[in-house]
């Protein structure tokens, strides 16, 4: 497995999967017992806990996200991916910008992603520095 193609696959199914709410394809590419920490106080374990975090997100959303994903910085079986996006739940924009620590397994599905985020509200572009 590569990690750098693997990260390459969980961020596409994040860009894509997010603006149309597509929880099985954010979802396929975790491993069965794999963490999703959105915060480092409240864990989202196994496949089962990220598809109620993602469902539950997805849920309060009103109108599809904006989503923009940088190329992966790799090293060993663990990758980091910066994004930036704009959501917004109950009609109202909120902007989104982090990165996401992601380790996989030897197929290439995730087995811990954690996520540090900033958010704003409003809708904010990102600089086109970051995702040019």
């Amino acid at each position: 497995m590569d990690v750098r193609d693997a990260a390459r696959r969980w961020a596409d199914a994040w860009a894509q999967g997010w603006p149309a709410r597509d929880v099985a394809r954010i979802v396929d590419l975790q491993a069965e017992d794999g963490d999703h920490w959105a915060s480092m106080f409240r864990p989202h374990r196994g496949r089962a806990g990220l598809r109620a975090y993602v469902a539950e997100c997805f849920g309060e959303e009103t109108r599809p996200a904006e989503v923009w994903f940088g190329e992966p910085r790799v090293d060993g079986d663990t990758a980091t991916i910066e994004y930036w996006a704009i959501t917004y739940p109950y009609d109202e924009p909120v902007t989104i910008s982090g990165c996401t620590l992601v380790r996989f397994d030897a197929d290439g599905l995730v087995t811990e992603a954690r996520d540090y985020s900033h958010s704003k509200e409003g809708r904010h572009l990102p600089p086109t520095t970051l995702f040019p």
